[in-house]
């Protein structure tokens, strides 16, 4: 379903990637017999194989009421809350989804919650009323501000619509199962509530329901994706570092990073894989940026942005490396045709198709970069659906957790998050802050 096609040659060498193997067995049985840092984190790991339970089928009935009762979903999270749902929708949905006839569109998502912007969720309820509305609101806790923010003017936008009986069967809570503000809001109030286990991490959360209800309602089929990722759980099982593609991608970043490559480019070239970019962001750099150490994620649209950082990946400074997926079977085809004039003098690609020109742009720029300096990992994703996809995600959880160990730090943990929370909880007056609200304003 993946395949690691380029293994950033030549400015890395089968006996680099052999060199590594014996870390990678190491880790290996770290992360499996749950003997490293973070352990109590790994419940993502053999997540695909117990996911056929109550609750996922409980997800899927409750997609459908979904849908039977509005056609506007609004999704409140933030980080691993929201990254792994828009991605798959994104990839998954119509590329003009919001533009097709209503009749072919029976549900639309947006996101709420992921900013403290007043202009994004103030334009966002105003526009509500033209809307059948439900909400999902995913938070572990229920005071994560900025969904909590969100929820709170949400939540009082639906009960002043529908009244609070009716607001409550709209609304959908995705929690901690025994704790939390959110939890004993939603008993109070009588939202159906689905739970974050314990041991998932946010940013390994995606095939829980936290991703699993928003991509069910909006008409895709989770028993497939859940079917990609318990492939990807039985493939990736292999020791042998060659034969193990996410272990392989886990060894070049190793590399990569004692070569001083401390930038990655996740570059695509379907504008379907955008938010499958700002996943990845966020699972890599929240699980690797640590003890002043990894690598910074970046993320980028070809050939788009060919023509706003291409000068700078072709002969900027060299500290950085792309990983590149390539789709082998596009979700549609579109042959170019011959103009009898040829004023933009294209009649020679006249009768190819638009995914070969897009493929050899891929394979040239790959070249270019690569003479340039640029090392390139090349991976072929088969197709963009649910499978696919499913596969894709625990393919990349996979890697980063193996990456995160072989870099000495815990891929489970996210200490560094809390410093700008707590400068912020202190700038704006909340209860228990005020030395540090002092110390900050003297500064």
């Amino acid at each position: 379903m993946l395949q690691l096609q380029r293994a950033a040659e030549p400015f890395v060498s089968p006996s680099e990637v052999e060199n590594v193997q014996p870390f990678i067995k190491l880790v290996h049985e770290i992360l499996h017999e749950k003997k490293g840092a973070g352990s109590d984190f790994l419940g993502w790991l053999d997540l695909p194989e117990r996911l056929k339970n109550d609750e996922f089928e409980r997800v899927k009935k409750a997609a459908s009421k979904i849908r039977e009762q509005s056609n506007l979903l609004v999704v409140i999270g933030i980080g691993g809350s929201y990254l792994g749902a828009k991605a798959a929708l994104r990839l998954l949905e119509h590329s003009f989804r919001d533009l097709l006839p209503r009749d072919r569109q029976p549900l639309q998502v947006v996101f709420a919650g992921h900013n403290m912007s007043a202009t994004y969720l103030a334009e966002l309820m105003e526009i509500l009323d033209q809307y059948e509305v439900s909400l999902n609101v995913i938070s572990k806790s229920g005071t994560t501000t900025e969904p909590a923010l969100a929820f709170r003017l949400l939540r009082e936008y639906m009960e002043k619509r529908y009244g609070t009986h009716e607001a409550a069967t709209r609304i959908y809570a995705t929690t901690d199962e025994h704790r939390g503000a959110l939890l004993n809001l939603a008993k109070e109030a009588g939202y159906e509530c689905f739970v974050i286990p314990d041991d998932v991490g946010g940013r390994y959360s995606v095939l829980t329901p936290v991703g699993l209800l928003p991509i069910a309602a909006a008409g895709f089929d989770i028993d497939v994706l859940a079917s990609g990722a318990l492939r990807a759980q039985t493939d990736l099982m292999e020791q042998d570092v060659f034969k193990n593609p996410a272990y392989h991608y886990a060894a070049l970043r190793k590399i990569m990073l004692q070569k001083g490559k401390s930038i990655e480019l996740f570059v695509n070239y379907e504008q379907g894989l955008h938010d499958v970019g700002e996943w990845w962001k966020q699972l890599f750099g929240e699980s690797e940026g640590k003890n002043h150490t990894g690598i910074f994620p970046a993320a980028a649209d070809f050939s788009t942005d060919l023509h706003s950082l291409g000068q700078y990946v072709q002969e900027g400074s060299r500290q950085l490396f792309e990983t590149v997926i390539k789709v082998r079977n596009p979700r549609k085809s579109l042959l170019i045709p011959s103009d009898a004039a040829d004023e933009d003098g294209l009649n020679y690609l006249g009768g190819r198709s638009m995914a070969s020109v897009n493929d050899t742009a891929l394979d040239a720029t790959v070249l270019a970069h690569t003479e340039g300096g640029v090392p390139n990992i090349v991976f072929e994703l088969e197709k963009m659906d649910e499978e696919a996809l499913g596969y894709l995600f625990y393919f990349f959880e996979k890697s980063c957790a193996i990456s995160g160990y072989l870099l000495g730090i815990n891929p489970f943990d996210q200490p560094g998050v809390e410093a700008y929370k707590k400068n912020m909880f202190a700038l704006l007056g909340k209860p228990g802050y005020e030395e540090l609200h002092d110390r900050l304003t003297q500064k």
